[in-house]
């Protein structure tokens, strides 16, 4: 299984908890992108996941490859969200798929062998499931309510973390609704990192947000 800390980016400890930020145009506010991600990074973001859901595939690889290029300069590694196709022709670390996108299984059959997989789950079945799967990573959530994904599943509350955490063989992210005001007690439920999307997108200062989080959750 692929070690995280050594594959995406080499300062980059999975035993440690880290900050995993999940980004798209809409997110910002209005905001550049670019200074979005350059703030975020400053202020401690170690891994930027690309999700934009209404473009077409030739603007995304477009912007996925503009993204790739500003995230090479600060050695972060970049992730997209669904789009095997768009990962392989940007270059990208890795792809996030949910329960109704391409298999995993079936990604193996064609991706390179070094491509990170990382599945999102919400319940213990599909927990259960993950850890059959030659899969890298899985994104828990929504722990929260959140706003920014528009089909996102059923709340897990804190609670409902702990038991899919116990439960996962991978390392664990965890996902929807996550600031500065929660994110300890989602990281003493002992998941590897936390994904962020609003807090810090949406946020006035992203650095300061991403710094504040950042100290949280590794101390």
């Amino acid at each position: 299984m692929l070690n995280i800390g050594v594959v995406i980016m080499e300062d980059l400890d999975i035993t440690c908890p880290f900050l995993y930020l999940v980004i798209d145009r809409g997110s910002c506010l209005g905001k550049d992108i670019f200074s979005v991600l350059y703030k975020a990074i400053e202020g401690g973001v170690d891994i930027v996941q690309l999700r934009e859901k209404e473009i077409g595939s030739r603007e995304y690889v477009e912007l996925g490859k503009r993204v790739k290029g500003f995230l090479d300069r600060f050695h972060v590694p970049l992730i997209i969200n669904d789009r095997v196709d768009v990962a392989l022709a940007v270059g990208a670390s890795g792809v996030h798929v949910g329960q109704e996108d391409i298999h995993p299984n079936d990604i193996k059959r064609f991706a390179p062998s070094d491509l990170i997989i990382g599945l999102s789950v919400n319940t213990i079945e599909h927990a259960k499931e993950a850890n059959k799967l030659d899969i890298d990573y899985v994104g828990i959530g929504p722990v929260f309510h959140t706003s920014t994904k528009k089909d996102a599943k059923p709340t897990l509350n804190i609670d409902g973390l702990k038991r899919i955490v116990g439960l996962i063989n991978k390392p664990a992210v965890a996902i929807g609704g996550i600031g500065i005001q929660n994110c300890v007690q989602v990281i003493e439920t002992g998941v590897k990192g936390i994904a962020v999307v609003s807090a810090i997108c949406g946020a006035k200062n992203p650095y300061l947000v991403a710094k504040e989080m950042k100290e949280k959750i590794i101390t």
